[in-house]
């Protein structure tokens, strides 16, 4: 490709709403252009990182087994109603109707679609496994679409669906997949980890995402530097404290905490640590008739330690808590007399469900509020002031220091970005929509599944989030819109200059390296500060002095200098550096 054949739309600065690094370099770089709030449009540079990226997950889903098909971008809701995500699914999912007043959405994901199709085609135990997969457009109506492609509405995800004829070859299908990511995302060459995960919406029991490492990742990734566990912060177990709780020591004392409503401010106020406090978070749960109409409404009360933070995903499998909600403030004055700030569990107006963390139930002696404004109590002890909690479990984040579930050491936290996910997911969708195969005793059975997950135009903004300096991008080989980029001085004015290059363009050409010459003409810091904010990793530089004497000049992206390199061997090192 010659620069004066393409299309290099770069800026100085980035556009106000851009506010990570991807989207102001991306953006700056020409690659993405904004149409709307999460809507872009992938200009010639961009797009040509998004087909490397498909042609990478291609051959290894390929390589796996896997068939490629496409499904459609607008889906009749049929199918969803049958699944109950139709009215299950938030604002995210996107419906609207046609001309006939007939209900569509706008594809998230493609469960109930290539279940549909597995229901007609895979009939016997004979035809399984199958695994069919597909690159295609989503769309997800964010609320708040934020980040540029990192989290847009409109995005290309590859998404596949694993059916089997029971458990034990769904966990072979789920472990190929695994296999295939790590494949896939070893080629992009970046860092990443695979955690274990919460299956969120989509649903099933088993559950792992795959996180690029990145200082500014949305993603909390807690794992154990001393063994191989790493879970996202959602699906990290925090472990009960050993030994037995400590007997109570202090009596029961109420105390004035004027304008202090905060746990750091009451331990402040009394010289102790904030792990010595309790928080009081008020939920409630909503019981509804057949025409949504609230029937019943149960208030619960979660005690956690002051200086720890709930889990929402966790709280959400307590039994009793599923959807569950933050309660009104009308509703927490009714049952604590009290304005949020100063709760507790003592001198309640009308009985709560009482829900503990592990940790606050073999707490001795510790702080909460009175249910009343300015005054907390301390010396609180479950047994003797309190009864011993009927319902303990793990309701919070783990922290940085926190034993390892496998025992084999303390937690540490690093941040990350989601590029992908897998899913066991079981019989959830088969059973949901009567998918059935004939098993080798004759009778229907339901197809065990499995759905794997990889964002692919997500995927360069992770990479750039992971591979940036001050001057642009850094891409990596295999995903870099161009992996070489020649850039000679002057080459409308030397005869040599433009010989060498183009010369040393068709050489490469020849060997297959995805080669840029850059014949645009442009002044030399102008032409360099282009190329160091694209990315491109490896660039020649060829001068009409150099030349005289025989050199070029080779400098990768993350170098500090060039290197005089004799042309006579450029071509060779390069071939080196591009492992061909």
């Amino acid at each position: 490709m010659k620069a004066s054949h393409f299309l290099i739309s770069t800026l100085k600065e980035a556009p106000a709403d851009a506010e990570i690094v991807s989207h102001q370099l991306m953006t700056r770089a020409g690659m993405i252009k904004k149409l709307g709030a999460g809507v872009y449009s992938y200009m010639p540079m961009g797009l040509r990182v998004i087909r490397k990226v498909e042609a990478i997950v291609r051959e290894e889903m390929n390589r796996a087994g896997a068939i490629e098909v496409t499904m459609p971008v607008v889906q009749p809701a049929e199918a969803w109603q049958e699944t109950g995500r139709f009215n299950k699914m938030g604002p995210e999912l996107l419906r609207f109707q046609d001309r006939h007043g007939r209900d569509f959405v706008i594809q998230p994901t493609s469960e109930e679609v290539v279940t549909d199709i597995a229901r007609q085609e895979f009939k016997s135990y004979k035809q399984l496994p199958k695994n069919l997969y597909q690159i295609q457009t989503k769309f997800r109506d964010e609320r708040r679409p934020r980040f540029g492609l990192m989290r847009g509405r409109e995005f290309t995800m590859k998404d596949a669906y694993s059916f089997d004829k029971d458990r034990d070859s769904a966990q072979a299908s789920y472990q190929t997949m695994r296999d295939a990511y790590q494949r896939i995302f070893d080629r992009f060459g970046l860092q990443y980890r695979a955690v274990r995960a919460d299956s969120g919406a989509i649903g099933g029991d088993l559950s792992e995402e795959f996180q690029v490492i990145a200082a500014t990742g949305e993603d909390a990734i807690v794992y154990c530097p001393n063994s191989d566990y790493a879970a996202n912060i959602e699906k990290a177990e925090s472990l009960a404290p050993a030994g037995p709780r400590p007997a109570a020591s202090e009596a029961l004392e109420k105390i004035a905490t004027p304008g202090n409503s905060t746990c750091q401010a009451v331990a402040d106020q009394l010289g102790l640590p904030l792990a010595r406090t309790i928080k009081s978070l008020v939920l409630a749960t909503d019981e509804v008739n057949e025409a949504g109409e609230i029937v019943k409404t149960q208030v619960w009360l979660l005690l956690l330690r002051g200086d720890h933070d709930m889990n929402e995903v966790k709280v959400n499998k307590v039994d009793g808590l599923a959807n569950f909600r933050f309660a009104s403030l009308a509703e927490i004055q009714d049952h604590f007399g009290c304005e949020p700030g100063y709760l507790g569990p003592l001198n309640l107006q009308k009985p709560v469900k009482l829900v503990v963390d592990r940790e606050v139930a073999v707490m001795a002696d510790w702080i909460c509020g009175a249910n009343e404004k300015d005054f907390h109590i301390r010396g609180v002890n479950f047994g003797r002031d309190l009864p011993e909690p009927a319902l303990v479990a793990d309701l919070r984040n783990v922290v940085a220091g926190d034993p390892s579930p496998d025992g084999q050491g303390p937690l540490a936290i690093e941040r990350g970005i989601e590029i992908g996910h897998v899913f066991y997911l079981g019989t959830k969708y088969s059973e949901a929509m009567n998918a059935t195969f004939l098993a080798d005793n004759g009778k229907p059975t339901h197809f065990e599944m499995g759905c794997y997950g990889i964002g692919i135009t997500r995927l360069p903004a992770a990479a750039i989030e992971q591979n940036h300096d001050e001057r642009g991008i850094i891409w990596p080989d295999a995903i870099a819109p161009f992996t070489v980029v020649l850039c000679p001085i002057g080459m409308d004015r030397s005869e040599l200059v433009k010989q060498a290059a183009e010369k040393l363009y068709a050489d490469l050409l020849a060997l297959g390296v995805d080669v840029i010459l850059d014949d645009r003409g442009e002044r030399p810091g102008a032409m360099f500060a282009d190329w160091e904010l694209i990315g491109v990793p490896h660039r020649v530089v060829l001068g009409d002095r150099g030349l005289k004497e025989g050199l070029v000049e080779y400098q990768h992206r993350r170098d500090a200098a060039a290197t005089p390199v004799p042309l006579a061997d450029v071509v060779a090192q390069l071939k080196t550096r591009l492992g061909l």
